[in-house]
């Protein structure tokens, strides 16, 4: 794709190559039980905390670099899996060894639902469910250059991936002793929409992700410098679903650009399609067709920042 028209260093069309996917934000009905689950089962640490007179925001991650925020809301409905809203939540990590010790701690936990593990090609993940119902994938990616296309598009597929035999191969003593100090972040995150072909106006057309696998049935990939996926979009579960109601589960979806001139070419694409979105200066805010939040923001410098968003 010839993506050379741009306006300065900053391409009109196409969100930077240079982007990363933030902290997702979980609405849930027992923070204690939540942030347990999250500390004990992925390894995750609490990194800030903020209350004020109605909700608690609580910051997890590893290391310096937030991965889940968890806002205490009691009272809203149950997560419902025919709604729009979160596939999953994935959490990328380095390497295999730190991949094994994660799913071996996650697997540990008897709150977690274990639901596959499969060998995409382009990663190898394995998937779970929160004690709330929302879906966790944890995977590792393979080297780019592995990597193969076919008309433009990134082959993926899903393939069996022995999770037996993976944590025998790759499990490794000293990483799981230390797992929590293992660095990872959010890898990408899968959605649930409505509508496929209304999916990609908006987060290809209007946000600016680029479509790197449309061939799967009820199902698009896309992202932003030639990554397999940094979001994911499917109607496996909600096909037809309509904007959401209230409750818990997925709070928003947080991406992270580089600098100022990257919010102005996001804010003009959604200017120009009549998109609706508030501006800050720091952070622009849209809702997707479903009602899902998503933030575009500058880097936060510290999970205090974050919260503070």
């Amino acid at each position: 794709m010839d993506t050379q028209q741009q306006t300065g260093t900053v391409d009109d069309r196409v969100l930077s190559a240079d982007l990363a996917m933030d902290a997702v934000t979980l609405r849930v009905g027992d923070l204690d039980q939540m942030s347990s689950y999250y500390e004990n089962a992925l390894a995750l640490v609490p990194i800030a905390e903020r209350a004020d007179r109605t909700e608690v925001h609580r910051v997890l991650g590893r290391g310096d670099t937030p991965m889940v925020r968890l806002i205490h809301t009691p009272g809203l409905p149950e997560v419902n899996p025919r709604d729009a809203g979160l596939f999953h939540t994935a959490f990328l990590f380095d390497d295999a060894a730190s991949l094994a010790a994660t799913v071996y701690r996650t697997a540990q936990d008897q709150r977690s639902r274990f639901a596959g593990s499969s060998d995409h090609l382009v990663s190898e993940a394995f998937y779970f469910t929160d004690p709330e119902g929302n879906g966790i994938e944890l995977y590792t990616d393979r080297p780019r250059d592995t990597w193969r296309y076919e008309n433009g598009q990134i082959l993926m597929d899903t393939l069996y991936l022995d999770p037996n035999g993976y944590l025998s191969e790759h499990l490794d003593e000293g990483v799981l002793a230390a797992v929590e100090r293992q660095s990872g972040g959010i890898g990408h995150v899968h959605l649930q929409v409505g509508d496929v072909a209304r999916a990609r106006d908006f987060y290809v057309d209007a946000l600016g992700f680029e479509a790197t696998a449309s061939a799967h049935p009820g199902a698009l990939f896309a992202s932003a410098g030639g990554y397999h996926h940094h979001v994911a979009m499917n109607t496996w579960n909600s096909r037809g679903a309509g904007p959401r109601a209230a409750g818990l589960g997925l709070g928003n979806v947080a991406i992270t650009l580089p600098g100022r001139e990257d919010l102005d070419a996001v804010a003009a694409r959604l200017r120009g399609r009549g998109i609706a979105f508030a501006d800050d200066g720091n952070t622009i805010a849209v809702d997707d067709p479903w009602g899902t939040s998503v933030s575009l923001s500058l880097p936060a410098a510290s999970g205090e920042e974050l919260l503070a968003r």
